[in-house]
């Protein structure tokens, strides 16, 4: 077990009181990263509502957010109890009504199949209904990692309480979050935000407006390398993976990481990217998109360079043919 992540971090009665500033908290698309930071907020003594399409994805939402919480139970020591509560600040809506009394509201929507520039109108628009129904000192941000927060917030007539917030949601323990201010962002906006990332326990790295910010633009850069070494024939998916494992600490390979984040982003993340800065080291690799197209886009769906387990558990490695 990592000194990040402690016995005692799972255990509610060892929670001190939570200040008043974000009792209640709001979340627009419940994907994994929606679930993930509801589940988090709602740990941390937060009242969480988020906003999904229909009543079957608000439900499949909940039910995921109750699969995450019994791993912990079998893994990290929370009790039954403990998750009753903690299911219990969490619920859905299809409207945005729901989120008039909340304190910070986290746009987290994911749509497959559209343009970059769809996305940002889309976000655009989420951002605006936000604004139609939430208090004047609602702080509103949004969770994605390709576009400014600035041009989503350009059209508010409160632009100055707008953040970008990138939770890193790929492990337990990757308790890191980089924070983005806007043009406007004011000060007193930042603090809160900063203030909200310690009582749900995130270390914060700030960072300056860029399509990608840190973690994506090296995530991206590095698996297309991986994928090259691949291709030329240097070494094998696993051994790759290994060396980067074994070699450097990191808790997964790269090429395992990817899949669980989910190939589909990673390729959506890239043609992003390149369609920002125009350099090759961000189109996504050949073999990404492969998989892509074939639906293999990793943990998700059982197969993406490796294959898994209904338990997200790794048990082979796919086969790609036509590769040296």
């Amino acid at each position: 077990m990592s000194e990040a992540l402690k016995l005692q971090d799972y255990a509610l009665s060892q929670k001190a009181t939570k200040a008043s500033l974000f009792s209640k908290i709001g979340i627009v698309g419940c994907g994994k990263e929606g679930q993930n930071i509801a589940r988090m907020a709602a740990f941390n003594g937060m009242e969480v509502r988020f906003v999904e399409l229909n009543q079957c994805k608000i439900e499949n939402a909940i039910a995921a957010i109750g699969s995450q919480l019994d791993e912990r139970i079998d893994s990290w020591g929370l009790t039954a109890s403990e998750k009753k509560t903690i299911m219990g600040r969490i619920s859905g809506s299809t409207t945005y009504d729901v989120l008039k009394d909340c304190d910070f509201v986290v746009e987290a929507v994911l749509r497959e199949g559209i343009t970059a520039a769809e996305s940002i109108f889309l976000r655009q628009s989420i951002f605006e209904k936000i604004e139609n129904v939430v208090r004047q000192d609602c702080i509103i941000a949004t969770n994605a990692t390709t576009v400014i927060v600035s041009e989503l917030s350009a059209n508010l007539k409160v632009k100055d309480r707008c953040v970008s917030v990138h939770f890193f949601v790929n492990s337990p323990d990757a308790r890191v979050v980089e924070v983005v201010r806007g043009l406007w962002t004011s000060d007193e906006v930042y603090e809160k935000v900063m203030r909200f990332m310690g009582i749900v326990k995130r270390h914060v790295v700030p960072v300056h407006e860029s399509v990608g910010l840190i973690g994506v633009r090296m995530m991206i850069t590095m698996l297309n390398e991986a994928c090259d070494i691949f291709m030329e024939g240097v070494s094998n998916i696993e051994d790759i993976d290994q060396a980067m494992r074994i070699g450097y600490g990191m808790r997964y390979g790269i090429f395992q990481l990817a899949d669980i984040i989910g190939l589909e982003k990673i390729e959506r993340w890239g043609e992003n990217l390149f369609s920002e800065f125009g350099k090759l080291q961000h189109k996504p690799s050949p073999i990404i998109k492969r998989l892509v197209r074939a639906k293999q886009y990793g943990v998700s769906t059982n197969a993406g360079f490796f294959t898994y387990d209904d338990k997200g558990q790794k048990v082979g490695i796919t086969e790609i043919k036509g590769v040296c």
